[in-house]
């Protein structure tokens, strides 16, 4: 077996460890492994006949030993093991929303399910609604289910897309041909999960770029062509894309790969009211080709200020260029001097306090807030007084051997009358209180509404903690009439969260703008349940530019002492 399969083995490993929920440290050790295989720039055989393999980041000699017998033999032990014990297609199963492996072991042995396929076709049948414990409600959940990710299709998070194209980046930019590279497309505009990972070249060797391109070590085979474009499948099943350009050529190029088409649209038309043609990978009047030196100059010469990709998808920006009202200071990652939102081994965090603190200071910031869950969250080890107050003590405690200022707080549950998990009397002690739903997130609009208003009028300033409940691509928004939530909220002090957890990033865009409206303002948060999370920061900043967010507009922008004034639970 070659590497790459070999990491498809090694990935594979982990994913049936996770689904089992055995220690999440070995699922992340295989898919660790699996990365390391992937950027391997040569073979493995040399290294496994050497016994070197170790010598090699996140792989160990356990999973050493592994990769040596599926190299050798194309089989390992673990991974058979895993696959007797697992029901048949448990991997695909588990992309349904909603469907646990407990179901699917339910439905495996009652009806010999074995694919999406063939679980849509029994719920077509009626043949889950007569299981034991499933009922005509769960068989339409899941068929519900099924259509989602169906429309989800080849989708891939934004995390995962971003890591993948900037490492083609990186390996594009190393190449001396290359004079310019960047990302293009939706993973550009930022969006939360992205069909492909599109790259735009400027170059004079086109043919080099198409072959550097293609020695990407992730690749798997060339695919059929989009258009000019050359596209790749990467292990993973993602799919890549190389557009080149002249370096004259360069900027209406990238212009055009990274959209939205209605934004393009918009920018075509406004060429032809300027005397202007924008096609052909050039700007012209008449005969003449205007020289474009980079995208800022491209729309300087429609008459438009320069327009972050993140604005792009013809939802006012156009109008706002033109107007000259268009935010000229949209949150950066730079301005943020605090990381909101972040759990330790309290609740459900894989780190101590002191380790989270310490690697909020190596990210340069000013604070952190340490807000673990409150003890209606038992699922999720959440606080009781008396551990809170433990907590309290390790907090002051740490504080004096770290510069960064620790902030006490809670990820408070909403729970379903609208009242928070814990008594006022602890609530006014925090720093800062996340309000969250965490459960009945099935509740109708009329219910959560009042759920979440009544909520929001609670006296003690909040931050509104990943507003709406979904999950990308697994689990939809909550229902409720958000405008009446939002007019409550900016009626008493309340601020939004927007969490940079790529698996929420919640409130999405649409949200934020009614917010904005309104004067509410932000928290941008990392939701972070480890060290490595704390750098969820990036894509709270993005899903917040997104919303078009202003520095101004966030209260983690302001230094530890001011954000603790701003966000102080009395009053």
């Amino acid at each position: 077996m070659d590497r790459l399969g070999i990491a498809r083995a090694l990935r594979e490993i982990g994913r049936l460890i996770a689904l089992k929920g055995d220690a999440p440290f070995r699922s992340r050790a295989y898919e660790r492994a699996a990365r390391a295989l992937e950027k391997l720039p040569g073979e493995v055989g040399p290294l496994v006949a050497a016994g070197e393999l170790t010598r090699l980041r996140d792989i160990g000699p356990r999973i050493a030993a592994v990769i040596g017998d599926l190299h050798r033999t194309g089989e390992a032990a673990v991974l058979t093991r895993l696959r007797a014990e697992l029901p048949p297609g448990v991997l695909e199963l588990a992309e349904v929303p909603s469907l646990s492996l407990s179901r699917i072991s339910a439905l495996h042995a009652a009806l010999g399910i074995d694919s999406v396929a063939a679980l849509e076709a029994a719920c077509l049948a009626g043949r889950v609604r007569a299981l034991p414990g499933f009922g005509a409600a769960t068989e339409a959940r899941i068929l519900e289910g099924v259509g989602e990710r169906a429309r989800r299709g080849t989708a891939v998070p934004i995390h995962v897309a971003l890591e993948v194209g900037e490492q083609l980046l990186a390996h594009l930019r190393a190449w001396p041909g290359t004079e310019a590279a960047e990302l293009a497309g939706a993973l550009r505009r930022r969006h939360e999960s992205v069909e492909r990972v599109p790259v735009v070249v400027a170059t004079g060797d086109p043919e080099g770029a198409r072959a550097r391109f293609l020695r990407f070590p992730t690749i798997e085979a060339a695919v059929p062509a989009h258009g000019a474009a050359l596209t790749a499948r990467l292990v993973g099943g993602v799919e890549a894309e190389l557009r080149t350009a002249s370096r004259t050529e360069y900027a209406v190029v990238l212009n055009e790969a990274t959209g939205s088409e209605a934004h393009r649209r918009r920018l075509l038309a406004l060429a032809v009211e300027r005397g202007l043609v924008l096609q052909e990978r050039q700007l012209r009047s008449g005969p003449r080709t205007v020289r474009v030196d980079d995208e800022a100059g491209l729309y300087g010469h429609l008459g438009l200020a320069w327009i972050p990709p993140e604005l792009r998808e013809d939802l006012g920006e156009v109008e706002a260029a033109l107007a000259g009202e268009l935010p000229a200071d949209l949150v950066a990652a730079d301005d943020v001097r605090g990381l909101v939102h972040c759990h330790t081994r309290y609740s459900d965090g894989r780190n101590t306090v002191e380790e989270m603190a310490r690697a909020a200071e190596a990210l340069g910031m000013d604070y952190i807030t340490i807000t673990d869950h409150s003890p209606t969250a038992s699922y999720a080890g959440g606080l009781t007084l008396d551990r809170l107050r433990r907590q309290w003590d390790e907090i002051a405690r740490v504080q004096e051997s770290v510069r960064v200022t620790i902030l006490r707080g809670t990820e408070s549950d909403i729970l379903a009358d609208g009242s928070l998990d814990y008594p006022d009397a602890v609530l006014e002690q925090l720093d800062v209180i996340v309000a969250s739903i965490h459960t009945r997130h099935k509740m109708d609009s009329d219910q959560m509404t009042r759920r979440l208003v009544r909520a929001m009028r609670l006296p003690y300033f909040k931050v509104w903690g990943h507003a709406l409940g979904r999950l990308v691509g697994r689990r939809p928004p909550i229902e409720c009439r958000l405008e009446e939530v939002l007019d409550a909220a900016a009626a008493s002090r309340v601020a939004v969260e927007v969490n940079g957890d790529p698996r929420r990033l919640d409130m999405p865009p649409e949200g934020v703008r009614a917010a904005r409206a309104r004067g509410v303002p932000f928290v941008i948060s990392t939701d972070a349940h480890s060290v490595a999370e704390l750098r969820n920061l990036r894509h709270g900043v993005d899903a917040a530019r997104r919303g078009w967010v202003r520095r101004g507009e966030v209260l983690n922008v302001l230094p530890a002492e001011g954000f603790r004034r701003a966000v102080r639970p009395a009053g």
